[in-house]
């Protein structure tokens, strides 16, 4: 419990603050240059998953998203044993999830607002994205650290019997 509310609420704020501001600041045809090449502020919207792909599908992701909303507040909310790793990678991926599935519900489409160019191919401009993607990298990277570290220690017991 103190994972959502230290966590995950305050990063679905965040979320749901900056995209506000957005809305507010930032013209869809003129973004806001912050590094020149390298970052600019930009409001775009995204009807479709990662990087824009399967776009016009907003019902269908709605559907996911409550599933997925519903499993992660399951499995945050009923853990037994403290696992940092994971529990981590879930408070995270329940901010994520809950800030793109209010701007589905409020908005038809999600908000996105952070482009970075990195100048490398696949990456000339990298697509937008906004706080609650950043929460769901981050907690995929989490989980895979969790997987790597519990397979390792499951290793570890196996061989000391």
């Amino acid at each position: 419990m103190k994972l959502l509310l230290f966590l995950s609420l305050p990063l679905y704020a965040l979320d749901q603050w900056s995209k506000w501001w957005v809305l507010r600041n930032i013209d869809p045809a003129r973004p806001h240059v912050k590094i020149p090449d390298w970052f600019e502020l930009v409001n775009v919207t995204n009807n479709g998953a990662a990087f824009g792909s399967f776009r016009g599908n907003n019902p269908f992701f709605i559907a996911i998203g409550c599933v997925a909303l519903v499993l992660v507040a399951g499995l945050l909310m009923t853990r037994k044993t403290w696992r940092p790793w994971r529990d981590i990678s879930l408070a995270l991926l329940l901010a994520g999830i809950l800030g793109n599935l209010t701007d589905r519900f409020v908005h038809g489409h999600v908000i996105d607002f952070l482009l970075f160019d990195l100048h490398v191919p696949l990456a000339h401009p990298w697509p937008a994205f906004n706080v609650a993607d950043s929460c769901i990298c981050i907690a995929v990277f989490c989980f895979i650290v969790h997987s790597i570290r519990d397979d390792r220690t499951k290793r570890v017991a196996a061989a000391s019997r």
